[in-house]
């Protein structure tokens, strides 16, 4: 039992996001990484040929015994660290997991071959292991009330000028959701030209859109970008002060041989 704890533990440690100083586990994001973005690129070609099929056997195995080993270590990824046995059954039903399982039943013969779309989402196994993911994640995470308020006002006002758009403009919006499409894509300012107002309040309607979507855009934009710079020097004093530390202690350990050396030699 103890060697199988070890064991297990010796996994987690390896197949978890490195952190400063864990080289084995930093190899093994990279290779991790490498089979993900290597898995879809049979996928770019139409025609295959023995090293696609080489690449796509290799690569579903590394990939399948990784999802086996992080479900083998789900009580080592539990938030609460508390080994508890409800970490197995909950490993499955989470997001990346899903992701990761999903992205393999094509490739297991557990879905019919016109699924294997579906292999593109192993691109997905790179996101845990990259640090600007992570900003992002952190910066909607810390954000979200704002941000969703920002949302909440934008699908407002997509909701009411599309109302007064289809009821100023019948003969150019045959449905409510045509005008809600024009709504959207001119509050985004993108406005493909498929669509356009013909009266003139609908033209005025269309302007105030086109402006306000400038502000909306641009207020989340701010806040993400000032979140992001945050999080990069958060991660940086972070990473700073961890050096310092190893540095410290690696110091500390020359300093306890080199008085045991001098205490044996003086012996």
């Amino acid at each position: 039992m103890i060697e199988q704890i070890s064991l297990r533990r010796y996994i987690y440690s390896l197949i978890k996001k490195a952190e400063i100083g864990e080289r084995a586990s930093r190899i093994y994001d990279y290779f991790i990484s490498a089979v993900a973005i290597i898995s879809i690129i049979p996928l770019m070609f139409k025609e295959t040929n023995a090293l696609f099929d080489a690449i796509y056997l290799v690569t579903v195995y590394i990939l399948f015994a990784d999802y086996i080993m992080r479900w083998m270590t789900a009580d080592y990824f539990a938030d609460d660290n508390s080994h508890s046995p409800w970490a197995f059954v909950k490993y499955p039903i989470r997001p990346l997991a899903i992701l990761d399982l999903v992205s393999l039943l094509p490739s297991l013969g557990l879905l019919h071959h016109g699924w294997r779309i579906l292999r593109m989402m192993r691109i997905f196994k790179i996101l845990p292991y990259s640090k600007t993911f992570s900003y992002i994640l952190n910066v909607f995470s810390k954000q979200r009330k704002t941000l969703l308020s920002v949302l909440c006002i934008a699908v407002a006002y997509i909701f009411i000028s599309a109302l007064a758009m289809f009821s100023y403009e019948p003969d150019t919006f045959d449905s409510f959701f045509g005008a809600l499409y024009w709504a959207t894509t001119a509050l985004t300012t993108v406005g493909y030209g498929d669509v356009y107002p013909i009266t003139d309040f609908g033209k005025l309607i269309s302007m105030v859109s086109s402006l306000f979507g400038i502000a909306v855009i641009a207020l989340p934009a701010g806040i993400v970008t000032a979140g992001f710079v945050d999080e990069i020097q958060a991660d940086v004093d972070r990473e700073a002060h961890l050096e310092a530390e190893l540095k410290e202690a690696k110091a500390e350990k020359e300093a306890e041989i080199k008085a045991a050396e001098e205490a044996q030699n003086e012996n």
